[in-house]
């Protein structure tokens, strides 16, 4: 867990500090701008070196597996800031269980894509900000390539809420009659597990392609 001592002697221009008001509303920074403190890897107690800091930025550049929060969470509300490459395809997975052969098979995910020229950009549920595999929108509402994107999840029981730059994406119980129906359309209906835990671990995905996130800030919801 960090240590958020210092919030309020940051610089006013770090995007990876929180401000007072935050601070007593209950949000932490799981990225503090300079180390990989609080994550490890999917498989190893250790993040990949391809994992890296970047201008307070936390980069990926070349092969490394997902990265995942060393803390699990239940209900929370998430936000950061996020920009790829061009056609890069990344994500964040939220409630995945360790131990599994892949991330996805427990956790539900936020797309993170290039809309434009990534492969993967159709149908919309495989769109930047879409539940992947179960629901999005054809409007793009990415900012272009090399621009930083905001992000907003909210996860209570298992009603998912995803956001992108101001604009709601999706909105769905996936404990509901009409959330399972959307899961045993998908990919997802092979894995008994998925978006079944009540508490897990935060993954960004390593898709093979460059992707920066800082900003990371996470509250729990009681």
């Amino acid at each position: 867990m960090l240590v958020l001592g210092l919030v309020g002697r940051m610089a006013a221009s770090d995007v990876n500090s929180l401000t007072e008001d935050e601070a007593r509303e209950g949000w932490r920074l799981l990225f503090d701008g300079s180390s990989l403190d609080g994550w490890r890897g999917f498989k190893s107690e250790r993040p990949d070196k391809n994992w890296r800091v970047e201008d307070g930025a936390l980069v990926l550049r070349g092969k490394a597996g997902d990265l995942v929060t060393q803390e699990a969470f239940g209900d929370f509300e998430l936000t950061l800031e996020w920009k790829v490459a061009e056609g890069a395809n990344s994500g964040v997975i939220y409630r995945v269980g360790l131990g599994e052969a892949n991330t996805f098979t427990t956790g539900p995910e936020y797309q993170v894509l290039d809309n434009v020229k990534a492969h993967d950009n159709h149908p919309a549920s495989h769109r930047a900000g879409a539940l992947y595999d179960l629901e999005g929108i054809e409007e793009d509402v990415t900012r272009p390539v090399g621009e930083w994107n905001q992000a907003r999840i909210v996860v209570s029981g298992w009603r998912v809420q995803h956001w992108l730059n101001g604009r709601q994406i999706v909105d769905v119980d996936l404990a509901s009659p009409a959330g399972k129906a959307l899961i045993a359309a998908s990919k997802f209906k092979h894995w008994e597990k998925f978006a079944s835990l009540a508490r897990g671990h935060l993954a960004l995905q390593d898709h093979g392609d460059v992707v920066s996130y800082r900003a990371i800030k996470l509250r729990e919801l009681k």
